[in-house]
């Protein structure tokens, strides 16, 4: 069936349609939920836009084989196409650890490079899950300034509970990681065959780890400078 494929015989990943607009209320409201589990931020979308991007042909949907919901995902682009964003990943909780979250990046990834064959595909995250699966993509950590410097683009952040961190280093810095495919170099990558660190858990979690620390060592400092000079008479 024309834009289907399946996930073994269990669900079906597709671009999404006018015939999954029923589910964009629920997509939305489970993106929030997980996102308060995680502590962690996502950028807000309303059920009117996961709609706009579904009658666009710009969003992938998972569902079982008896038409359940299972996850979603969309894409967006940046800078009149030169960027490209798969965004939104979400899983439904029963069907997470089922391998499904590749399945629907790799759809979407498929999507990407079809609508746009020259874009950079790019993304930010704190999940270390998604890092991994946009690693075996063959997306590589990036600075924030290699990322597109639409205001628009930073807009979509301003829900997210770290923004202040964010705002504070002038884009420079987060608690999310950016990545990116880069088209053009993605043969010279297939040669060279350089060591992914990503693929390297242990390694990347640690680094992670301290990542965090040295962004909140930075903060406390800050706190304590301006609490000091509100002090001094």
């Amino acid at each position: 069936m024309k834009n289907k494929e399946q996930s073994g015989s269990q669900f079906v990943v597709q671009v999404a349609n006018e015939n999954h607009l029923h589910f964009a209320e629920t997509i939305c409201a489970e993106m929030e939920e997980s996102a308060k589990k995680r502590g962690t931020g996502i950028a807000k979308r309303s059920p009117v836009y996961l709609m706009e991007k579904m009658i666009e042909g710009k969003a992938i949907i998972a569902t079982t084989t008896s038409g359940i919901w299972v996850g979603f995902c969309y894409i967006e682009t940046w800078e009149h196409g030169k960027f490209v964003a798969n965004s939104g990943l979400i899983v439904h909780p029963d069907y997470r650890n089922s391998g499904i979250a590749k399945s629907i990046k790799a759809k979407a990834f498929e999507l990407s490079r079809k609508k746009y064959p020259n874009a950079k595909i790019i993304g930010i995250t704190t999940s270390l899950a998604v890092m991994k699966i946009n690693s075996d993509l063959g997306y590589e950590p990036v600075t924030f300034s290699e990322l597109p410097a639409d205001d628009a683009f930073w807009k979509g952040c301003a829900s997210c509970v770290n923004y202040d961190v964010l705002t504070r280093t002038d884009r420079k810095h987060c608690l999310c990681t950016g990545m990116m495919f880069n088209p053009e170099e993605a043969k010279k990558a297939e040669k060279d065959q350089s060591w992914n660190f990503l693929k390297e858990s242990k390694l990347y979690e640690r680094w992670m780890r301290i990542k965090q620390l040295v962004l909140l060592r930075r903060e406390e400092r800050a706190k304590k400078k301006n609490t000091d000079a509100m002090l001094v008479p």
